[in-house]
């Protein structure tokens, strides 16, 4: 009896949303409008330079946040990931708990891992990432009760491209198959897909049963585009998915294609909207519900994102997927 909906795997990286201006974008030597990784020591002299300002504070990375939109759906999660013996780790670790997430986390002697979002006056954003910890996360992490347990094992594709976090991405998906978990996957970079072709194709053939994708992610796995490329992807897992920005998404599953338009809204922030996506999608899955009605959650949960500052939301959607079943 498996007793969790969705378990992720990923990137456990604290979201610090900070408003700034482009002066201090200059002084930090990073493009306005990018997403820069960052090393040790600009790490301790982004944490300076932070000093004094309001920052709001959210637990995040890919897979994280997809977990989280599961529990805003009112499924079952939990997250595995690697932080640090240190305040952002404990503080992150609060935050699931407040999103009703059960973490999974390994705690070891370094820096948690953050992404500083800064926001500039034209509402521009540009991010900094130091992994840190995150990027720690190996085999022993892997927490073998929380795959056994679980519908559908959720991982981002970003654990692919660095050996120790590919090994245990390996071990997990060996795991899930071994106890009847479904796995689900994002492929996460169209630029991480072309460098690690070979390991992302042998994945997808061999254990992946759910894959996602945006139209740039699909052209590098597949080659061709858009409706196209989802019938490549539907021969290799049982359900793909390609999200295709305004216009939708697109789900292969069976032999049958469907077209998922998007809930119109003033866009206010495009992060996290397709984490929120899948989110709909493998809470659906995971309570057997049908791939239309399925799209239609992922779109709204994804609209309600974009419509919002953060990347995730902080509130229950369980009365709107009680309205969809009842269509």
């Amino acid at each position: 009896m498996k007793t969790i909906d969705v378990t992720g795997m990923g990137h456990a990286l604290m979201d610090i949303i900070v408003e700034v201006d482009d002066n201090f974008l200059e002084k930090m030597h990073v493009k306005k409008g990018s997403m820069t990784l960052i090393d040790a020591k600009q790490y301790n002299e982004l944490i300076h330079s932070l000093s004094g300002k309001h920052l709001t504070q959210a637990a995040g990375g890919s897979a994280a946040n997809t977990i989280k939109g599961v529990s805003v759906l009112g499924g079952r999660s939990e997250f595995m990931g690697t932080v640090g013996n240190d305040i952002y780790g404990k503080a992150y670790e609060k935050l699931l708990s407040d999103m009703h997430v059960e973490s999974r986390l390994s705690k070891i002697q370094k820096n948690t891992g953050i992404s500083v979002i800064c926001v500039t006056p034209d509402k521009d954003r540009t991010m900094m990432t130091y992994l840190g910890a995150a990027a720690e996360f190996g085999e022993k992490d892997v927490n073998e009760r929380s795959i056994n347990d679980s519908q559908i094992l959720h991982i981002e594709g970003f654990f692919i491209g660095n050996p120790q976090t590919e090994n245990a991405v390996i071990a997990a998906m060996k795991i899930a198959k071994e106890s009847g978990t479904k796995i689900s996957m994002d492929l996460s970079d169209a630029g991480l897909i072309q460098a690690k072709l070979d390991s992302f194709k042998t994945l997808l053939r061999e254990y992946v049963d759910i894959v996602f994708v945006n139209e740039h992610e699909a052209k590098a796995f597949t080659g061709v585009e858009e409706e196209d490329a989802v019938n490549v992807l539907g021969k290799y897992c049982d359900v793909a998915i390609v999200k295709i920005g305004s216009r939708g998404s697109l789900i292969k599953h069976d032999g049958k294609l469907y077209k998922i338009p998007i809930n119109k809204v003033k866009v206010v922030n495009t992060n996290g909207a397709g984490d929120a996506y899948a989110a709909g999608i493998l809470y659906s899955i995971a309570h057997n519900i049908p791939l239309d009605k399925a799209g239609k959650i992922a779109a709204y949960i994804s609209s309600l994102v974009v419509a919002n500052s953060h990347a995730t939301l902080d509130y229950s959607l369980k009365d709107y997927v009680k309205r969809i079943l009842e269509e």
